[in-house]
């Protein structure tokens, strides 16, 4: 089967959408279609089914996931191993601004200790403007927040959102309710101010950034409170179990990686470091 078939393939499954496919492969949408009626032709079966707007995968289209991320994985393997000259140059690295201090340290740490010799470039930014980033090729991996039903990814740990406060607890009684709050794309800060309509809460928004630090600043001054996700809280931040705030969802974060990985980190580095990091962080929820 052909690799950039089964490329375009995966960035379909991945994304949910073969427009964001065909601008991760540099490809059209119809140099796309023409790849997936090849690889159905190869296969001889249909892989995809329409449901209403959406294009869903059929059984065989399912079966043939796994099959794909394992050719791609050790076509990745092996180019890497023969391109010594590319390897040299920095890993780029995206992560959202809330997991710079906990997530991302655990990865470059496992990276570190399996490619020594791989330095890292490092890019904080929102989600939707790192899988930007990933379409156009200005990254090699990115830390992101997925809904637990997606694909994107390999997922590196199972998160819930919370509601938190800087020490001031009396927040709570003011009328509005004093909020700092992640940028409009945050998955927290749109079911938070959806929840606080639907209950008649009134809420004022304070300061909204794509800051973690930022937002921890206001938190512990008592400017407001917030929601975000509790791999992103600090010592000092405290969780409020108030059951008049709607509740948040749970997220997963995951590892995705570039259509065209660096040289030394394809597939089966993403796999073998987002096994490890998910272990370890069901472990210290279990503990």
């Amino acid at each position: 089967m052909d690799i950039d078939a089964l490329r375009s393939f995966i960035a379909f499954v991945d994304t949910g959408s073969f427009t964001r496919a065909a601008k991760q492969t540099f490809r059209t949408q119809s140099a796309i279609s023409m790849q997936m009626k090849k690889l159905e032709e190869e296969t001889g079966h249909t892989l995809f089914i329409k449901e209403g707007r959406n294009l869903s995968l059929t059984n065989q289209g399912q079966e043939l996931v796994s099959y794909a991320r394992r050719l791609i994985a050790l076509h990745d393997e092996a180019i890497g191993h023969f391109s010594l000259t590319q390897a040299q140059r920095p890993l780029r690295i995206g992560c959202p601004d809330d997991y710079a201090e906990s997530v991302l340290p655990q990865l470059c740490q496992l990276i570190s200790d399996r490619i020594p010799d791989l330095n890292f470039n490092i890019e904080c930014n929102c989600s939707s403007k790192l899988r930007s980033m990933l379409d156009s090729g200005e990254l090699d991996i990115a830390v992101l927040t997925r809904a637990p039903d997606g694909d994107e990814g390999f997922v590196l740990k199972h998160d819930a959102g919370v509601w938190v406060h800087g020490g001031y607890p009396e927040l709570l009684e003011q009328s509005p309710l004093p909020l700092v709050l992640f940028e409009p794309d945050c998955k927290f800060r749109t079911t938070a101010v959806d929840g606080l309509e639907k209950q008649g809460l009134d809420y004022r928004l304070v300061c909204a950034s794509s800051s973690s630090t930022a937002l921890k600043g206001l938190l512990r001054e008592g400017l407001g409170i917030s929601a975000m996700a509790t791999s992103s809280i600090s010592h000092d931040l405290a969780i409020i179990d108030e059951k008049r705030l709607p509740p948040l969802p749970s997220v997963d974060i995951v590892l995705a990686i570039a259509p065209r990985p660096h040289p030394m980190f394809g597939s089966s580095v993403a796999t073998e470091l987002s096994t490890i990091l998910l272990e370890q962080s069901e472990k210290a929820t279990t503990l």
